[in-house]
């Protein structure tokens, strides 16, 4: 299978240009040079970068100068680091993957589209020079799969309309389901041979989000060890997960959670990155800062080798805050250990 070379160790600057309150202090203080610096240190290759079409748009659509300068200076420290980024686009005019945005209406509507397709034009024709140690995130989290169809469509045309401008920039393309798994199968074929699929990976979600508030379903004062057997995991998923159909019936229930969980998770994905010659890339994955830090350091070794195995690129949801943070206290008594296996 292809490998996302520059990109297979990497960390989300998850709530700094994306997920905000949109401040100028925010853009100013969340995140600075000394934090990338960190993350080089750590041993990582790169960066992935969410934004808001708010940092760089008005509500009329209008570019904000002074938004694009941010992108310019985190672009600049990954150079001065020797890392290479990601650019996502979280949440673009009309659509974001969380309900509380309140953005509707971009797969109906056309102008919303032209919109969307008109600032990816707008970042290749800024960004698109620096196809050596970037690459673009089109758009996080699809979520329903109602939408598949048009997204191919609207997809395929933005990829073509960043092609007449930055030809051989990579491109990294996720599905339905919040870019889950299964949706790798119905993506648009890749249009050239710079086409990265993408997928995000939080199983099993009720260890991953035990606790988190905003998960339908879930008891805020859940919390569980990740060291439990297959049946009590579909235990805890039907008491806590209303939306969420997790299927353990693979697995002995009497088993303790083990590594072929995860070998089984992932082999959809290999499956259909090898079929169609792409690289495949794991955008997100985390545990919520509610598990034991001993616990989220067993969940990150066990995918983690699953992702080294079979040459996965990714990056870890966050690097700071965001209910996930790697450097916030929580995580202290592990950091120095996780940080080699990312």
């Amino acid at each position: 299978m292809k490998k996302l070379e520059g990109y297979m160790h990497g960390v989300n600057l998850g709530g700094w240009l994306s997920q905000c309150d949109h401040t100028k202090e925010r853009y100013d203080n969340f995140i600075k040079e000394e934090d990338i610096e960190v993350i080089k240190n750590w041993g990582l290759d790169h960066i992935r970068v969410p934004i808001d079409y708010d940092l760089v748009e008005d509500n009329e659509g209008n570019y904000k100068e002074d938004g694009f300068a941010y992108l310019d200076k985190v672009l600049d420290w990954a150079e001065k680091y020797g890392l290479n980024m990601i650019l996502d686009l979280h949440k673009t005019f009309g659509f974001s993957f969380d309900d509380g945005e309140a953005e509707t209406g971009f797969f109906e509507n056309a102008s919303y589209q032209e919109r969307f397709y008109k600032l990816w034009e707008e970042f290749a024709k800024r960004y698109g020079k620096y196809s050596d140690r970037l690459c673009f995130e089109i758009l996080n989290e699809v979520t329903e799969k109602e939408y598949c169809d048009i997204w191919n469509e609207i997809s395929t045309k933005c990829i073509k309309r960043i092609r007449a401008i930055a030809p051989d920039i990579k491109i990294l393309l996720g599905g339905y389901y919040n870019n889950s798994i299964e949706a790798l199968k119905d993506l648009a074929l890749p249009v050239d041979e710079n086409i990265v699929y993408n997928f995000h990976c939080y199983e099993p979600l009720v260890f991953t989000h035990q606790g988190g508030y905003w998960v339908a379903g879930m008891d805020t004062n859940f919390r569980m060890p990740f060291d439990v057997t297959y049946g009590k995991y579909n235990e805890y998923t039907e008491q806590n997960l209303a939306r969420y159909a997790a299927d353990f019936s693979d697995f002995d229930p009497d088993k303790v959670m083990g590594v072929e969980y995860f070998e089984n998770l992932v082999s959809e994905a290999v499956r259909v990155a090898e079929e169609r010659n792409v690289a495949l890339y794991c955008g997100e994955y985390g545990v919520i800062n509610l598990a034991t830090a001993e616990d989220t350091m067993k969940w990150y070794k066990m995918i983690c080798s699953v992702f080294e195995k079979h040459g996965i690129g990714r990056a870890a949801w966050s690097y700071k805050e965001m209910d996930f943070g790697l450097v916030d206290d929580h995580m202290k008594s592990v950091i120095d250990e996780l940080v080699k296996i990312l």
